[in-house]
């Protein structure tokens, strides 16, 4: 508080030296509510004294009182002031010594214990809300076990280097990054990625520091330092985040500042005009109220302890919020846009039909589609080569951009494709069936002659129709961006619940359509990250899928969700939202407060002790309404939906998201 909370500078030094002294660990602990008690105990006493006749002795301990309590911030004020800076600190600490040269020791006292106590309380809700993001950093152990030269060890986290082999067994954590050698397990990561089901891993899987070992004992290789683990760096990000300002704190900054020269000015002007019109000394110590009823602290942290809040607790939940105005827009959402493959689905397509014409095999047909795709990279074409055994790749392999890949196998010439390219033949039927529950299908063909069909599937999350359902009840609106085609985006949408379908778009027609979107509401794009980067720039939200150690997608996106989990999707709009109200009443009350309080104040109405009573009151309200930001937003409960296809059908698609029909425009 003091000076601090008039302008960004003073906040930064203020909680950069909370951060530096690692701040209070209990109230009590507070240096400000020490010497708040402390002036508090000497000011009764004085009333005390003052009450049994001993007035002179009275007044030299309530004159005590009133230096013990300014002590929290008449120093910050003098030194504010020879950097030519005035802010709160500067209000009270004219308006104390204006009432202990007008002999209202009682008076000044109250003003310096109210206002330690309100400055005190800010300082330990900073500190708190910032302790609990840096107890992310509490995850990695104090040692880890090490493989150095064939003989185990154990070093501190600090002391590993890139290279080293981590020994994992089960129940411990990850110091830092890693790569799996040896071993298989099921790592949880609930605390990282707010996830609470464990993540199978086996060799050449990605193991984040803090990630819990919930299986076996497996070997991990040191992919980073500790201090530039995942874990460090969603800390260093989000205190980051913390720090850049919203719109509402902005416009908190923009009253606050000028705010304080223009209190001065009043008071002057009222001591001046008034001595004109009556006793002098009347109007001087109505100027000096007038000080303490316009101080415009509550306003200018209600805004900033408020996303100091829901920024931390949005992290320990698995998002990382870019900061004031990334969380402010984040609570304006009214429309949501899904990216297909890897927010939607799963991103891991699998084979789940092989129809083969009369008189071939289902092997002969994946067989030779397997040896067209053996050295493809394309997500189908993994699909299709983990649906088979070692297969001889084919020879003098073309791409047919847009139709699909031929090449020559044992002799034959072979054909791979999208339908219309290669002729469905006797399969017409069941390759419109299958498109049409939304499934890609390829056709295979060996010297012109048709061997049969194979239909691939990129699984539906399964909490994607419940993430729709979830944003619905909020009140915002669903649409799927992606470049597959429109029966197959049509099919997955429908088990999704979602009616608005955009498909067969390239990435910058995604931009274009999102800045379309725009011109309505807000809109949050959601994506990879990578893929998606014209759409999540464009949008006035861009929200990254799935980051957890992902360096673009962090820092790319306003907001990034560290897990797999879509669920967490609905649950940061909820809690953005939540926020923004938060910072809504705390501007709303500030300047209410303010509002009342000057011409009460200046007309006399209401004296020093009540002005600074009901001012401190309105600071400790607007803290603890800050405060409030840190809860995480519960959605109310719905009945679970039910896909709009049936199950039978319920087949989807992986795409390459570049526009066409799926895998044929990337073979």
């Amino acid at each position: 508080m003091s000076d601090a909370c008039c302008g960004p500078e003073e906040t930064r030094e203020t909680e950069q030296k909370a951060e530096q002294d690692h701040g209070p660990q209990r109230l009590w602990e507070v240096r400000e509510l020490q010497l708040a008690a402390l002036a508090g105990v000497l000011l009764g006493i004085g009333f005390a004294l003052s009450l049994s006749g001993a007035e002179l002795a009275g007044d030299v301990i309530t004159l005590a009182s009133a230096v013990a309590g300014a002590a929290t911030f008449v120093p910050g004020a003098v030194r504010n002031l020879l950097r030519r800076r005035v802010g709160v600190g500067t209000l009270m600490t004219i308006a104390a010594i204006g009432a202990v040269a007008l002999g209202q020791f009682t008076e000044a006292a109250m003003l310096g214990v109210l206002f330690s106590i309100a400055e005190g309380l800010e300082h330990y809700a900073i500190v708190r809300t910032r302790r609990g993001l840096r107890a992310l950093l509490g995850l990695v152990p104090p040692t880890a076990a090490v493989l150095r030269n064939g003989v185990e060890e154990r070093v501190a986290p600090g002391d590993l280097v890139l290279g080293d082999r981590m020994v994992l067994r089960p129940g411990e954590r990850a110091a830092t990054d890693g790569v799996i050698t040896a071993g298989h397990t099921s790592l949880d990561l609930s605390a990282i990625t707010g996830e609470s089901v464990p993540v199978e891993a086996g060799v050449g899987a990605t193991v984040h520091a803090g990630a819990i070992n919930g299986g076996g004992a497996v070997e991990v290789q040191v992919t980073a330092l500790a201090s530039d683990s995942s874990l460090a760096r969603i800390v260093h990000i989000v205190e980051e985040a913390q720090e850049r300002k919203g719109t509402g704190q902005r416009l908190a900054d923009r009253i606050a500042k000028p705010l304080v020269p223009a209190i001065m000015i009043l008071a002057a002007a009222i001591a001046g005009l008034g001595a004109l019109l009556g006793d002098p000394l009347v109007w001087l110590e109505r100027a000096l109220v007038v000080l303490v009823a316009a101080s415009p602290c509550a306003l200018a942290i209600s805004v900033p302890l408020t996303v100091v809040a829901a920024v931390g607790a949005a992290s320990r939940q698995g998002a990382l919020v870019k900061g004031g105005a990334a969380l402010e827009e984040l609570g304006r959402i009214g429309a949501v846009a899904l990216d297909k493959t890897g927010t939607l689905t799963r991103n891991s397509p699998q084979v789940v039909d092989i129809i083969a014409v009369d008189g071939t095999s289902q092997d002969d047909v994946l067989t030779s589609a397997a040896a067209l795709e053996a050295r493809s990279e394309h997500p189908l074409a993994r699909a299709i080569l983990a649906a088979t055994g070692n297969v001889v790749a084919a020879d003098d392999v073309t791409a047919i951009a847009g139709h699909g890949l031929r090449g020559v196998h044992n002799g034959h010439q072979l054909r791979l494709g999208k339908p219309g390219w290669v002729a469905t033949g006797p399969l017409t039927d069941d390759v419109e069936r299958l498109q049409a529950a939304g499934a890609t299908v390829v056709l295979v063909e060996r010297d012109d002659t048709l061997l049969g069909a194979i239909a691939v599937r990129d699984e539906l999350r399964p909490e994607a129709p419940e993430v729709v359902a979830g944003l619905s009840r909020l009140g915002i609106e669903t649409a799927m961006l992606t470049g597959d085609n429109t029966r197959t985006a049509t099919a997955l949408a429908q088990q999704a619940g979602i009616t608005a379908i955009h498909a067969e778009l390239l990435p910058e027609d995604k931009a274009s359509l999102v800045s379309g979107l725009r011109t309505k509401r807000k809109v949050a794009m959601v994506g990879d990250g990578v893929n998606d980067a014209p759409a999540l720039a464009t949008a006035d939200v861009g929200i990254a899928m799935g980051a957890m150690g992902t360096d673009v997608a962090i820092e790319t996106a306003d907001v990034a969700l560290m897990g797999e989990d879509l669920r967490h999707l609905p649950q940061v709009l909820a809690h953005a939202r939540h926020a923004r109200q938060v910072m809504l009443q705390n501007v709303g009350l500030s300047m209410a407060i303010i509002g009342v309080l000057i011409p009460l104040a200046a007309f006399g109405v209401l004296g020093l002790a009540t002005v600074v009573f009901v001012h401190e009151l309105a600071e400790v309200l607007v803290i603890a309404n800050a405060i409030r930001a840190a809860k995480i937003t519960s959605l109310p409960e719905t009945t679970t939906v039910t896909p709009a296809i049936p199950a039978a059908l319920s087949l989807s698609i992986a795409s390459n998201d570049k526009g066409g029909s799926g895998c044929c425009d990337a073979c």
